[in-house]
């Protein structure tokens, strides 16, 4: 696929992240991977523009990765690659793309030397034919695309980790539900990405915090002032309410970072507030609490 190769080497300006599992929409698990992942983007100034959880459905995620694919340059799901019946996201993304699903040699060896039989199967043997074994495999059978490099379909990030990172149709990399795992493959895969970034040295954006004890009515008509005089230059403006806390945040995201640093003070003035480092670090400021109410609207 011509397509699936430009991908795989453009410039990433946008992301979006498929969280797959039953057992998310079912609450028994908290999803900790979206969020992880819009860190990951926002350290790299990536514009992470869409974030899903659709239950393990292989019609669901046929749409969803063949949509996401579509209209972003990086994406990255999460979860169904284990080795039950449920585990459907291999299949599923694979039947997306009209591609077969192949043992992958080298992600197997890889699963034999550096994995450890369950000490519940003290018996297992990996020359030996078995329903584990079956089991074990399916974690290996990946969507392969025979017209491209099986170093940009199959990719592994550390020495120590048999795990792969199956990229399909060259922007939709499949990663472990695990938390884990999956932050430790994410990081891992940042020095691939670094050189398709925008912003090359990988610097991000720059997220600007004031406190102020003012309501979000009393500073809405400055802010809405404000956001239409900085778009130009590519900041965005933001206002965020702490219910039960004496104030409320606002904040300035952009890369260009001399002139959002000009902006501080006329903020601060108009909001009647103060650049912080981390959001609430000066609620002691203020002890009482039932002002939160009045600032908060």
């Amino acid at each position: 696929m011509a397509g699936a190769t430009t991908q795989a080497k453009g410039l990433i300006h946008t992301a979006a992240c498929l969280i797959i599992g039953d057992e998310v929409l079912g609450g028994k698990t908290v999803d900790t991977n979206s969020a992880y992942f819009a860190k990951f983007c926002f350290s790299l100034g990536i514009n992470l523009r869409r974030i899903e959880v659709i239950a393990d459905d292989e019609g669901e995620i046929v749409e969803a990765v063949r949509r996401m694919s579509k209209n972003y340059d990086f994406v990255v799901t999460s979860g169904g690659i284990g080795p039950t019946h449920d585990d459907i996201t291999y299949q599923s993304i694979a039947k997306a793309f009209g591609l077969p699903l192949k043992l992958h040699e080298a992600a197997f060896e890889r699963m034999r030397r550096l994995s450890k039989p369950h000490r519940s199967q003290p018996n297992f043997d990996w020359d030996v034919p078995s329903a584990a074994l079956t089991a074990k495999k399916r974690m290996v059978e990946l969507p392969i695309d025979d017209s491209i490099p099986d170093e940009q379909q199959v990719i592994f990030v550390k020495d120590s980790l048999w795990v792969p990172v199956s990229c399909v149709n060259g922007n939709v990399h499949i990663l472990p539900g695990v938390p884990s795992l999956f932050e430790s493959i994410l990081d891992s895969l940042k020095p691939r990405l670094l050189p398709r970034l925008t912003d090359p040295e990988g610097k991000g954006v720059l997220r600007i915090l004031i406190s102020t004890p003012m309501a979000e009515s009393a500073v809405a008509s400055f802010l809405t002032e404000l956001a239409t005089k900085v778009e130009s230059r590519g900041v965005k403006v933001g206002s965020y309410p702490r219910w039960g806390k004496s104030k409320n945040t606002v904040t300035l995201v952009g890369r260009d970072v001399e002139f959002m640093e000009s902006l501080v003070p006329e903020v601060e003035k108009a909001v009647r507030g103060r650049r912080v480092v981390v959001e609430g670090e000066d609620d002691s400021d203020d002890g009482d609490a039932s002002v939160g109410k009045l600032a908060s609207g």
